[in-house]
């Protein structure tokens, strides 16, 4: 896949561009500087031609304040991994002393660079963008990233020698990795993939947009989605932690499977609970990693009771498996793959229909519905009508009248016979013999 990077100094509308070329929301823009800190990755096409586009935080050369270093380290691994680099700068601004700084690291890269003098939002503007020519960076396009003014003539030399082919839909296993603030979530991919693909700082909150790496494993690859760290909404003050807890919902809504990181150290907490329950909502493949168990005191006991006590909790997902991990010491992380794999394996896989009947109809016989209303309830028929998630459907004479409880019941009775495990699945309830002319 062809790869532009867009660099450039802080709050000069990169992000705002970046939005532009995908046409649509996914960088987070606010008036403030240093919003972006992470590479952030999304698929773009101009004229028939795809590519990856990354946004990046702005660029402070001199500053040694903790986030303006790992912002910059970030930056410069995007130029190095980018095939053509879009500069931004400010045309109301004019040249900065970051610009020059920038332009030097720039010209030492051997890669294509497009100029883009940005918020030139009419044509008496684009005589500001001029002195930018002194960069020696070649043509200045003065763009406006904010109504689109200008931005075809840009792309147009930014796609110029890249492959017009069209790449293969992606059927890669896609792994979220979500959970609270500062539960390691940066560091367990980092660990994965062996690299510092994610900032990571000890303050929490760092990560705060959804970034997509591949990770090879075994000679297969995977997508891993690491995410910002989830609050509850009564935490959620400012407009970018807001974006954050959006973009991570929408991060869970696309993967396959999720794995919800715990903190050893603290516990199951109700953040974590409703977490669950949101990636459970989604039919998400599922796994529940507690991290930093390498600061535990332990016994021979000591998983056993955290599982327990984990599963006294979360009564209702008891069919989620438990990982213990540790992102220092790299203690079971490939394990998360290797479960994510099977997980995926069984949401897209079909139980046939006559075992289905064979093994649920003799427990229905045991322990029938109740009855409701007045009336009795009776189950005919299962069938599983769809995988990736499972739904299953069962034909009954009352349909709206089955309860939740007796819903439950079938489910502790299919994953007793049927592997499950870390899959969320759906029921759904119809009227047996339906004809064509029934009303109901």
């Amino acid at each position: 896949m062809n790869v532009i990077a867009i660099v450039g100094r802080p709050n000069v509308g990169k992000s705002t561009l970046f939005n532009r070329i995908i046409e649509r929301r996914e960088a987070i823009v606010e008036s403030e500087p240093g919003v972006t800190r992470d590479r952030l990755y999304a698929q773009a096409e101009w004229n028939g031609i795809q590519f990856t586009l990354i946004d990046t935080g702005g660029i402070v050369p001199d500053s040694n304040e903790l986030f303006d270093k790992a912002i910059r380290e970030q930056a410069i691994l995007a130029i190095h991994e980018a095939d053509s680099i879009l500069f931004v700068v400010d045309a109301v601004d004019g040249i900065m002393p970051t610009d020059e700084e920038i332009a030097k690291i720039l010209r030492g890269s051997d890669k294509p660079v497009i100029l883009c003098a940005n918020k030139s939002d009419n044509a008496s503007r684009d005589a500001d963008s001029m002195e930018f020519y002194s960069l020696g960076l070649g043509e200045v396009f003065p763009i406006s990233a904010l109504n689109g003014r200008n931005t075809g003539d840009f792309l147009d030399a930014a796609v110029e020698a890249f492959s017009k082919e069209k790449p293969e839909e992606d059927s890669r296993l896609k792994i979220a990795v979500v959970g609270r603030p500062n539960v390691g979530k940066s560091s367990i991919t980092n660990a994965l993939l062996g690299k510092d693909r994610m900032i990571v700082t000890p303050v929490a909150g760092t990560t705060r947009d959804a970034i997509d790496s591949v990770l090879k494993y075994y000679g297969k690859e995977f997508i891993l989605i690491d995410t910002a760290g989830l609050r509850r909404k009564s935490a959620v003050k400012e407009n970018i932690e807001m974006y954050s807890v959006l973009r991570t919902m929408r991060a869970i809504e696309r993967c396959d499977v999720a794995i919800v990181m715990l903190d050893a150290t603290l516990g199951l907490e109700h953040q974590d609970k409703q977490i669950i329950h949101d990636v459970v909502e989604q039919r998400k493949g599922v796994i529940i990693a507690v991290n930093k168990w390498d600061l535990i005191e332990k016994d021979e006991k000591t998983a056993d009771n955290f599982t327990k006590n984990l599963r006294e909790q979360l009564a209702m997902f008891d069919f989620i498996p438990v990982v213990y991990v540790s992102a220092l010491t790299k203690q079971r992380i490939t394990k998360l793959v290797e479960m994510a794999e099977q997980i995926q394996i069984r949401r897209t896989s079909r139980t046939g229909t006559s075992l289905l009947n064979d093994i649920l109809l003799d427990e229905i016989s045991r322990t029938p519905p109740p009855a409701v209303k007045a009336q009795d309830l009776r189950i005919n028929y299962i069938t599983q009508v769809k995988t990736e998630p499972p739904v299953f459907a069962f034909f009954t004479n009352h349909p709206d009248l089955m309860p939740d409880s007796y819903k439950r019941f079938l489910e502790r009775a299919l994953r007793r016979h049927v592997d499950l495990e870390g899959v969320p699945v759906s029921f759904i309830f119809r009227k047996k013999n339906r004809r064509r002319t029934d009303d109901d």
